[in-house]
């Protein structure tokens, strides 16, 4: 789904359609989160600077991220 798409998605008046939009919405938020976490640890981040930025605890950052 590219963004106009998605856009349109958002607007409908379809709840199965929204639906899916949001769906798609989080799965792109996690592979930003994920891509942006894997970076900051690259540049020397702790676990709590990368919690504090997306307002969670370290240890629930680090749970996820810190295989």
């Amino acid at each position: 789904m590219d963004l106009e798409e998605l856009s349109k998605c958002i607007r409908s008046n379809d709840p199965a359609v929204g639906l899916r939009a949001v769906g798609a919405l989080h799965r792109l938020a996690e592979q930003v989160e994920a891509v942006s976490v894997v970076l900051a640890r690259e540049q020397g981040w702790t676990w709590e600077q990368i919690g504090d930025a997306l307002g969670m605890s370290r240890q629930s950052v680090h749970a996820k991220y810190g295989k």
